[in-house]
């Protein structure tokens, strides 16, 4: 294999052609990838670089060397295509990374990791089987997400991801430990850095996501849908190069906090740093550390930083300028790209910009490609965004890699767009969606927009706090054991009560995450929904804005799964302007919460600290002829009522005192009871395997003055 056509690869079309010559380019590209993985680590003069923790969130470059191999036993295995491993230990050892970590979170567990010759020698068995797997599996087309040979690609795939992730490491092994390879060659290249300049982009509309007939191979968050207006902005005409940011460094960026972040500043503080990661100060200046050499600073290749210096040299030129200069959102890079109508990877005769290996294995000078009146708007470095990576609507993730993405939609980590001089296959093509912590280095440097469209405030995409999500899922999850929705079935029983009496006005007091007050809402003209605790108030907001809610739920262990619900899978879609939901106490509400209907309170009483206060006082919300609803299993616990409190469950005069006698002696002075007590079950999933089921007793009360 000639070792320069490597580098000029592109991922597979998915949808075209005959099974057997798709089977072909299949293995060709397998093979390829397999190859050039094997040559970037040619660049390491010796045996000792594979074990230097260079990059110190990250393992040493062993683990990598067995991990992308590794990567196709195991989810051939998951995906029920292998039925026996090649060799366990290592599929153990090599399975997992420390990439999304934090630089003051490092792990220091050491490692028996094996010699180099082993890794090598089990990567050879890794590459065989592979080859035969290819040839065996049964292959259809189109091969979409569910095809087995789905799982190949994603194999292929990800040993690409770490083609450029492991270069990034070698970065930062020292000089003596690297080598030069011609397959490996850098641009030679350089010259006066250019001045940038801002130059308009028309704003419109972004639409982003594929569907699952898309014709090329992509990771779970590119599937979806995602739309978004854009309104007018500058954009910089180039990255900025080493020149440009030179001046954010002498003018003291690094000193000046009002620059930086929160996060920065924490960053600053642990890291020391003074200058961009690649640079090297000597007594001329600035050299600048590519992959396997150290060469004079090319002004006019652009800088590569984090985010977080991205961000401050924004603050700073801002500063500067005046103009309301920050990153690019995703939506304005998309914005930007689609507009100059780029091509598309594989569909290109040639890469339009550095990009992809088709030119050097080195950034270039950041007027060298030029997209119109914009240059790199692709290729040369990744560029750094201001948007945390999040899934689009209809976002799942696919079940052989369920932790591919979502570990990411946490806020903390950023997106980038456009790829990088070593940027091949899926990181090549528009759709990719790739997203790293702030303080990350990658082959990754920015161009900046001036924008005065505001920025969307982030917020994780799966709710993880674990009484939060027990409650998604109890409000618009399954049902359980067959016992009907508790919210649901509580309104149900509500409406009944209401019969014919006036439904204008609905307060739902302790609302949680909001599925009563949905349901309310379809039969009443204004619902108010409150609960004490912000975290539920803000799952029901988010529902009333976006109509979507997505939470993870414990499987067993550390295993997890994802869900994701829309008000319209309930019907309840369209009418979130009838309700409004708010934090409140129960025992001192303001007095605009008056004139209510009806009042639903659900497994409140024995969560509040002075529950015969509430009652006492809760006609006053009610009209006359109004029922009040209550609902509690009675459940009192010293950590929530101190036990004078108690409504009952108590000895009183040596005699048993109920909660329901409590309820009728506070009661009676502004209600009658309309009904007989009844039951309600209810059940909130712990695990998999563990439920709570529960039964609370249900009141209805009618103010009768």
């Amino acid at each position: 294999m000639e070792l320069m056509e490597l580098r000029k690869t592109r991922t597979i079309i998915l949808n075209q052609g005959s099974p057997e010559v798709k089977r072909e380019e299949i293995r060709d590209y397998f093979h390829k990838t397999f190859s050039i993985d094997e040559q970037l680590y040619e660049t390491l003069a010796v045996d000792a670089a594979f074990y230097l923790r260079a990059e110190p969130l990250r393992h040493p470059l062993i683990f990598y060397l067995g991990h992308t191999a590794s990567f196709y036993i195991n989810k051939l295995v998951i995906g029920k295509l292998l039925t026996e491993r090649i060799n366990p230990r290592f599929e153990a050892m090599f399975a997992i990374g420390v990439d999304e970590m934090s630089w003051d979170d490092l792990d220091e567990a050491n490692y028996d990791w094996p010699s180099v010759a082993e890794v090598k020698a089990y990567r050879n068995q890794v590459r065989d089987l592979v080859d035969g797997v290819i040839s065996a599996l049964p292959l259809q087309l189109p091969i979409t997400w569910d095809s087995p040979f789905w799982v190949v690609m994603m194999g292929i795939e990800h040993q690409r991801i770490h083609l450029e992730t492991s270069s990034v490491i070698i970065r930062r092994l020292p000089l003596d430990m690297v080598r030069t390879l011609p397959l490996w060659e850098i641009c030679r290249e350089s010259g006066s850095a250019p001045e940038n300049a801002l130059l308009p982009v028309r704003g419109g509309m972004v639409e982003l996501g594929k569907g699952k007939d898309h014709p090329l191979y992509g990771w779970d968050n590119e599937f979806g849908l995602h739309r978004f207006e854009i309104e007018d902005y500058q954009a910089s005409k180039y990255l900025v190069s080493n020149r440009e940011y030179l001046a954010f460094v002498d003018a003291g960026g690094y000193r000046k906090p009002q620059f930086w972040t929160e996060e920065g500043r924490r960053w600053l503080d642990f890291s020391r740093a003074g200058q961009p990661l690649f640079w090297i100060k000597n007594q001329d200046g600035y050299g600048l550390r590519t992959m396997a050499r150290q060469i004079d600073m090319p002004w006019d290749w652009p800088v590569e930083v984090n985010y977080l210096e991205a961000k401050a040299f924004c603050n700073w030129k801002a500063q500067q300028t005046g103009l309301p200069i920050r990153l690019p959102t995703e939506d304005e890079w998309y914005r930007l790209r689609d507009q100059l109508q780029l091509p598309d990877q594989p569909y290109w005769k040639q890469a339009p910009g550095n990009l992809n290996l088709e030119y050097w294995a080195s950034s270039c000078p950041v007027n060298r490609f030029n997209h119109g009146d914009f240059y790199d708007v692709v290729g040369n470095v990744w560029q750094w965004t201001e948007t945390p990576i999040s899934g689009f609507d209809g976002f799942e993730v696919h079940p052989c890699y369920d932790d591919f993405s979502t570990p990411t939609f946490d806020t903390q980590h950023n997106l980038i767009k456009g790829g990088s001089w070593i940027s091949t296959g899926n990181e090549a093509t528009r759709d990719s969606r790739y997203a790293f912590r702030r303080h990350f280095f990658q082959h990754a440097g920015f161009r900046y927009v001036a924008a005065r469209q505001p920025l969307a405030q982030p917020q994780a995409m799966y709710e993880t706090d674990a009484s939060v999500a027990q409650y998604c899922d109890a409000h618009y999850g399954p049902d359980k054991f067959s016992v009907q929705n508790f919210p649901q079935h509580l309104v149900r029983i509500c409406l009944d009560a209401m019969s014919t009496r006036p439904r204008q006005r609905a307060l739902d007091l302790g609302c949680a995450v909001g599925r009563a007050s949905f349901e309310l809402a379809k039969h009443f003209d204004f619902v108010s929904g409150i609960d004490f605790s912000a975290r539920f108030i803000r799952i029901a907001h988010q529902l009333q804005q976006k109509g979507v809610i997505r939470y993870q739920l414990p499987e067993e262990g550390e295993l997890v799964s994802y869900h994701e619900k829309h008000l319209s899978d309930f019907g309840l879609q369209g009418i979130g302007e009838r309700i409004e939901f708010l934090q409140g106490d129960a025992h001192n509400l303001k007095p605009q919460f008056s004139n209510y209907d009806l009042i639903l309170a659900a497994n409140l009483l024995d969560r509040l600290y002075d529950p015969a206060r509430f009652l006492s006082a809760i006609h006053q919300r009610l009209k006359i002829g109004g029922l009040l609803v209550l609902v509690s299993p009675y459940t009192w616990l010293e950590e929530y009522t101190r036990k004078e409190n108690w409504l009952g469950g108590i000895r009183r005069a040596g005699e048993p005192y109920t909660t329901l006698e409590g309820l009728h002696d506070l009661l009676e002075a502004h209600f009658r009871p309309v009904q007989e007590p009844q039951d309600v079950e209810f059940v909130i999933r712990e695990t998999a395997r563990k439920y709570q089921h529960s039964v609370s007793q249900l009141t209805i009360w009618e103010r009768s003055r």
